[in-house]
Parts: C-alpha cells; sequence; structure tokens
C-alpha cells in the first residue's frame, strides 16, 4: 500500500527555498511513497464560517480539503514570518480544520519542518504551526523536526536537495511520518 503525503508550502515567493525544500521531499520520497505539493494555497480566500456552508464553500478551498482528504499524512513547509508561522500556512490549517473534530486533518500524522534566514532556521514558527495544527486536530510529530537556519546565504547558490544535512533530514521526516501512517492503520 502507498502512503499518500501532501505537502503544505507557507511561501508564496516564487524563489523561495521553502519550495525548493519541498521540491526536494518530492524527488526524495521512497517507494511506496506518493509525496505531493499542494498548489494554490494564495488562492484559498481567508476563513469565514459565512462561506464554509454546503453549497458555498470557495472552490480552492474545497479543492485543499479534497486533496487533504485523500491524503495519509502532512508535511508542513514554513518559513518565519516576524517571528511565527505564515498566515497563506494558518489559513490552510484553519480550512482543514472544519468541521470541527471532523475536519481533513483530524487524527492524520502531520511533520512541520523549513528553513528561515535567521540563525534559528524558523523554529518559531514551526513551533507555532505544530501547535495550531495540534488544536485542529492532527496527529503532531513534535520529535521530527528539521529547522535550517541561513537560507539566503545557505541556498544562494546551491538547490537544498543538493544540500547534505537537508536530504537526511528530510528523509528522516518522510520515514517518520510513513511509520507513523503504517501504525496508525494497525
Amino acid at each position: 500500500m502507498s502512503v499518500r503525503i501532501l505537502a503544505l508550502v507557507g511561501s508564496l515567493r516564487a524563489g523561495s527555498t521553502n519550495r525548493q525544500f519541498a521540491e526536494a521531499a518530492v524527488t526524495l520520497a521512497p517507494d511506496g511513497v506518493q509525496l505531493e505539493i499542494h498548489e494554490g494555497l494564495g488562492d484559498v480566500p481567508f476563513y469565514n464560517e459565512d462561506i464554509d456552508a454546503d453549497g458555498t464553500v470557495p472552490q480552492a478551498a474545497a479543492r485543499l480539503r479534497a486533496a487533504a482528504e485523500q491524503a495519509d499524512a502532512f508535511l508542513l513547509f514554513s518559513p518565519e514570518y516576524n517571528g511565527t508561522i505564515p498566515a497563506v500556512l494558518k489559513n490552510a490549517i484553519d480550512w482543514l480544520s472544519r468541521p470541527y473534530g471532523a475536519g481533513a486533518i483530524s487524527g492524520k500524522p502531520v511533520a512541520v519542518v523549513g528553513t528561515a534566514f535567521g540563525q534559528y532556521g524558523g523554529v518559531w514558527a514551526h513551533d507555532d504551526a505544530r501547535k495550531s495544527v495540534g488544536v485542529a486536530g492532527a496527529k503532531v510529530l513534535d520529535d521530527v523536526k528539521l529547522s535550517i537556519p541561513g537560507s539566503l546565504t545557505r541556498f544562494a547558490d546551491a538547490h537544498p536537495a543538493d544540500d547534505e544535512e537537508v536530504a537526511a533530514g528530510l528523509t528522516n521526516v518522510i520515514e517518520a511520518l510513513r511509520g507513523q501512517t503504517a501504525s496508525s492503520a494497525a
């Protein structure tokens, strides 16, 4: 049985190193793991209960939920904006948490990784993302971490996929997600 991991990238910037991290994860996914980056998070409107009703859910939010329903696990890639999680990633978590207690992310394994320019690699944002997705009902892998500092200089001339530390770290994260998915199904 193949494990489906849905990647959500918290940066909309075309040259985002977190997007490059996600691309690297796709190429590093072993046989038996299908890792897909969800496109279109920037098109999902801010969560508003008034538009989250049968027949009125915006198309971009409905696509996100449908992709999440098909996923066995999630891998969140987060930069750090002003010391916390980017709005686009928090908004995706909000949409996936509804209906409360039965959202598409509920009970599924989630890991949070990423890179940021600062010396800690986005640790505050990653911690906030873990907290938010945990409150949303996901099974957060709190001990699975990968926060790479100095993104602008470290990856100025190289893709994160070519960085041995990143490749090894992402491989470990993917294996941990696969292991949690297998234990959840048992």
